[in-house]
């Protein structure tokens, strides 16, 4: 590179200064940057709504049977302690190297989280409130959809709110099958020693995890009217 190109380049993110904080880079990898955002929020929401289906069914069959909570507690906790340098490649044989195999992985991950607060919400629900709706001729849907379900809520919520802030973290190593949204710029500037690309990446990373958590605020105040006299 000659001296006229690299003066033509952007002062702070170039060879000679590489700063750490650069609106420059911003500017011009925009679409690059917006990109790595898109691809992480929807992979981090894709994992979530994916640990939700399995981890559901997983407590209410923990609940159901009381003799298979530690083993349903024991294995969703145990694939937490599963590095993802050992987890993605198994599932590569059955998904290859596309975002299916982060999305599975990190699902699987949020396991650990979800299944236990799903099970301390619905044992927050009393029991005379369960023994009137059925009184009532509530059946076992019925009661779980229009009763246990709604006084489970809080706590859900709480549980899910862990699980997708430590997603958003977790969709970094995505990077390992080239599926990482922000991961990927992360990797890249920790591999060239790109300090704009580096920081930049990290700090979205911090932002996406702040505004998931507020939005799944909001929305627990929508679902859980009732609680707002409570807290107040």
């Amino acid at each position: 590179m000659t001296l006229l190109a690299q003066a033509a380049e952007p002062s702070c993110y170039s060879r000679l200064t590489n700063e750490w904080f650069c609106l420059q880079y911003v500017v011009d990898r925009q679409d690059e940057i917006v990109e790595a955002t898109v691809q992480h929020v929807w992979i981090t929401v894709a994992s979530v709504a994916f640990g939700v289906l399995v981890a559901f069914p997983l407590a209410l069959l923990a609940r159901r049977h009381p003799r298979l909570e530690s083993s349903v507690l024991g294995i969703s906790t145990g694939l937490y302690t599963i590095p993802s340098l050992a987890l993605f490649p198994l599932l590569v044989p059955f998904t290859g190297l596309s975002p299916t195999t982060v999305v599975i992985g990190l699902g699987l991950y949020a396991l650990t989280v979800l299944v236990r607060s799903m099970l301390e919400g619905f044992r927050a629900v009393p029991a005379d409130v369960r023994e009137a709706a059925t009184g009532l001729g509530y059946g076992a849907g019925r009661l779980l959809t229009r009763v246990e379900l709604p006084l489970a809520l809080p706590v859900i919520m709480a549980g899910l709110r862990v699980a997708t802030v430590s997603t958003v973290a977790l969709t970094t190593v995505g990077s390992l099958v080239a599926y990482g949204g922000l991961g990927n710029l992360i990797k890249d500037g920790v591999s060239t020693n790109f300090r704009a690309e580096l920081l930049t990446a990290a700090v979205l990373c911090v932002v996406l995890a702040v505004l998931l958590d507020v939005l799944l605020v909001l929305l627990q105040r929508v679902l859980t009217p009732w609680t707002r006299g409570a807290t107040a």
